[in-house]
């Protein structure tokens, strides 16, 4: 397992939650750290955490070649360390259910994560494309929000029906 120091840790997660994946600008929370930051960029970048990125706006500039604006974003094996990716093999037949928490909050009404949860409890549950035509997420950003409300007690089951794999939450009888 790679070592990051939690500097990293915070750029990574906070590319994480942009639309556009980018590390920059930094979190407010890190302060006028610019040297630090650099070089805690650059490390991501020299790991294959973090890549450059030609086009991006000016606040998210890590470099410029003349009117080029570079940035750099968090790259498919980074997201996996802050957004570990949810296991979609089942063998046929069986469920992968985590135990039920009864009374569970389903967060605030309206939000893409309220979505999320109403399609999960629906008869037949949904499936991955469900989930990202409704919300705008896409797929792995769509599997990180099942791991998170996996992670928040929600009994989420997958079943593979004609080879597509249905979420469900589990409801209580």
């Amino acid at each position: 397992m790679t070592k990051l120091t939690d500097m990293q840790l915070v750029l990574l997660s906070t590319a994480c939650q942009r639309e556009d994946g980018s590390l920059l600008p930094p979190p407010d929370s890190l302060g006028g750290q610019a040297a630090r930051i650099r070089k805690a960029v650059a490390a991501l970048i020299k790991k294959g955490l973090a890549a450059e990125q030609e086009g991006m706006a000016v606040p998210q500039a890590w470099r410029t070649d003349g009117d080029l604006v570079i940035g750099v974003i968090v790259t498919d094996a980074g997201r996996a360390i802050i957004e570990p990716p949810v296991t979609e093999e089942t063998p046929a037949g069986e469920t992968d259910e985590t135990p039920a928490v009864p009374a569970l909050a389903t967060g605030r009404a309206g939000t893409k994560q309220a979505q999320v949860i109403d399609l999960l409890k629906r008869e037949d549950g949904a499936t991955l494309a469900d989930i990202v035509e409704a919300t705008g997420w896409l797929p792995h950003t769509s599997r990180a929000a099942l791991t998170g409300l996996r992670k928040k007690g929600h009994a989420i089951s997958s079943e593979k029906v004609e080879g597509v794999t249905r979420y469900q939450i589990a409801t209580a009888a």
